[in-house]
This record gives structure tokens, sequence and C-alpha cells, in this order.
């Protein structure tokens, strides 16, 4: 097999697509929030290191390491698919009894060079040991192509529906064609594939011909809607795709039902980084993103009162504009010259005239609503009015142009 067929066809376009989308996300939030920005990247880089320690720790406390003196046969296929498979520094291997997943959570998270295998898988492959090699291929596949290096830069891709999700699978075909080329014979790389679906004594009598036909049933809405949320392909679909390969041929499964991409588009991913974990990243990242974006919005949500504000303020002096030219001298109230608040953007709380003729407007932003805007009257030698706009209480980057420092 070329070292080009090591790569599913599909796992570069997506990780380009991933990280281009990821190198926008960051560089848009951190020109908009510098601060934020920067403390949610740093924050998800500090989570993800800091979950992979967790398991790592884990890992060395709880699992047995493999070695020349510990599981020596177990050392010797390390070392042996390490080699056939271009990995000069061998990884760590350890053996552990999995509960509750943990390796699945350990597998997607360890960014560093750890293989881990399940005793139970390697206790179910006892009668063909060489299969063992496609269990421990496929989990260099992981080390070889550092799949996890990039998870915190990636992670605002990775929780989109589809691409995120569509990605860790293309990662697991290309970590199954390592774990091919790890073995021997197709046969043995079949029954490796098998343990994970039969088990022991029953996958002995598993033909391998009819689960990869099973795939054929994948093509209805609900297979397809679970599979396109989900981090792994159906075991079904990962045989036919070995054996396809073995032969030379693309693999005949069937399409997958076009509404079920509809339907996926609204669920996003939340198993970034495996299960708890990820998820507790990704809310973290939200909250960050969140609070920093909450202060910008309030704030541009008051810009746009105040300036409606100038909008009516505006109207309000031009009907007292009016009044003194027509009558020469300043009206008593508002409504003597002529003027009613028409506000349907509900901009301002009150609008008033003191007796020089000055115009305060009280906006309705909240934190604004008891500052007023003041539109004084200027008079020039010819006896034409102009008007200053400003405000003593509220901050000049909130009014609009025309009010600031006057």
């Amino acid at each position: 097999m070329r070292a080009m067929e090591l790569i599913y066809k599909n796992e570069r376009m997506l990780f380009f697509l991933m990280m281009g989308f990821s190198l926008l996300f960051w560089i848009a939030l951190i020109a908009t929030l510098p601060v934020p920005g920067m403390l949610c990247l740093a924050l998800l880089a500090l989570a993800h290191g800091f979950i992979c320690s967790a398991l790592g720790a884990w890992l060395k406390g709880t699992g047995v390491k493999i070695s020349q003196q510990q599981y020596p046969d177990l050392w010797a296929r390390v070392d042996a698919c390490c080699a056939r498979l271009g990995v000069l520094d061998n990884p760590s291997a350890y053996l552990v009894h999995v509960r509750s997943g943990m390796d699945a959570l350990a597998i997607r998270i360890l960014s560093g060079r750890f293989i881990i295998l399940d005793s139970a898988i390697v206790e179910a492959l006892e009668d063909k040991p060489e299969a063992i090699n496609f269990y421990i291929g496929h989990e260099i596949g992981n080390i070889k192509r550092r799949n996890r290096r990039w998870a915190a830069l990636l992670m605002p891709a990775a929780v989109l529906p589809l691409l995120g999700a569509a990605y860790s699978r293309a990662c697991a075909y290309t970590n199954d064609r390592h774990g091919f080329l790890a073995c021997d014979t197709l046969h043995s790389a079949e029954q490796g594939l098998a343990a994970l679906a039969a088990g022991g004594r029953r996958r002995q009598q598993l033909s391998v011909t009819g689960y990869a036909e099973q795939s054929l049933e994948s093509a209805g809405f609900w297979m397809s809607f679970h599979e396109l949320v989900s981090d792994s392909p159906w075991l079904v679909k990962r045989m036919a795709a070995l054996n396809a390969m073995a032969a030379g041929r693309p693999p005949a499964v069937p399409a997958r039902h076009p509404m079920a991409f509809v339907t996926a588009l609204l669920v996003p991913r939340t198993g970034v980084a495996g299960g708890v974990g990820g998820l507790l990243v990704v809310l973290a990242m939200l909250g960050i993103a969140g609070a920093g974006l909450l202060p910008a919005y309030r704030e541009n949500r008051d810009l746009r009162r105040i300036a409606s504000a100038v909008e009516v303020g505006k109207e309000a002096t031009a009907a007292v504009e009016r009044y003194y030219y027509i009558n020469g001298r300043n009206p008593d109230s508002l409504s003597e010259a002529g003027y009613a608040l028409d506000d349907p953007d509900r901009a301002v709380v009150s609008v008033q005239l003191d007796t020089g003729g000055v115009v305060r407007v009280y906006p309705s932003a909240y934190q604004w609503r008891s500052k007023p805007i003041a539109f004084v009257p200027v008079q020039d030698a010819d006896h034409k009015l102009s008007w200053l706009c400003g405000s003593a209480q509220i901050p000049a980057h909130l009014l609009p142009a025309e009010c600031r420092d006057n």
C-alpha cells in the first residue's frame, strides 16, 4: 500500500475546512474583543492540557505498562507495528481493564505518545494474536497523524454540525488503514475489527462478508442521521471499507438519506475531546465569549437608542426654532411650539424645554435615562439660531459625532 493511501480521501479536506473556519473565528473574535478572545483561546488550551494530564495520570496510575518484562509478547507486537508504520520512537503502551468507556475518552483526548489496549479485546483475540496488530496499528495511526495536537485551535469548527463529526469519522478510517498495514493478512485485520463487534468466542463464527453486507442497511434516515452526528462510523461500514481497500476498489456502501443531512445540521457536536470533558470545554468557551460579547451588545444597543434620541431632539429644536422666527421669542413649552412627541422606537423617556430655550432629551437607554442630552440655542449677529448638542454625563463615545466636544 502506498503511503498516500494510508490517509482517507476526505480527511485532509475536512481538516483544512476546520482550520480555515477556526482561524477566521479566532481572528474575528480577537480583533473584536481582544482580551476575551485571547482569554478564551488560552482557557481552551489550558483545559485541553489539564484533561490530557489527568487522563495521562489515570493511565499511568491504573493501567499496566507494556514492556519487555511486562507482557513481552504485546511489547514485541507494538515494536513490530511501529517499525512497519514508520514510527521510529515507540510510544508508551498500556493495557487497561476498561470500565464505563474510559478507553474511548482517553484515546480521543490524549495527544501524547500513548497506546491504550483494552484487555477485553486483547483476550478476545488470544486465538488470533496476529489480529492484535490491527488494534495496535489503529492506535499508532492516531500518533503518526497527530490528530489531537490542534484540538484547542480547532474547537470552534469542531462543535459545528456535520463538520466536526465528519472529520472524526475520517480519522477513524485513516487509522483503520494504518491497522490494516500493520497486519500480515487481510484476515487478521478483519478479525481485529470483528472483535470490536462480536467479542471473543462469537467472533470466531462471525462471517465478515455477511457483516460487511450489513452496511447496505445504513441508507435509511435514522441510520444516516445517527452516523452523521456521531464521531465514529458504523462498524459495518468500517468492515466494508476494509474489504474494499484490500480488493483495490471503493466500498459498495449506499448513500446516506438526504433529509438526514438537513436534520443533522440542527445538532451541534458536543463530543469534542470526548464525552463530558468536551462538553464542559465547549460550555466554557461559550461562557467566556458570552461574557465578552454581552457588554459589546449592550453598548451597541445604547448607541442606537442614543442616536435615535438625538433625532427626537432635532425635531423638538426645529419646532422651537420655527416658533422663535414667527414670534420673536422662545416658547414657554414645547406644546406651545406645536411639538408633540413622536417616538415609535421608544428612544426617549421625555423631552423638556427650559426658560432659556434649552431642549433636554432623556434617552431610554437604561443606564443613561436620567442623563440628559442638551440642545443649546446659539444666536448669531443676524439673529439666526443654531444648536449645540452635547452631554456632560453621557460618555462622548456613545454620542453621535455632531454632539461631541460641544
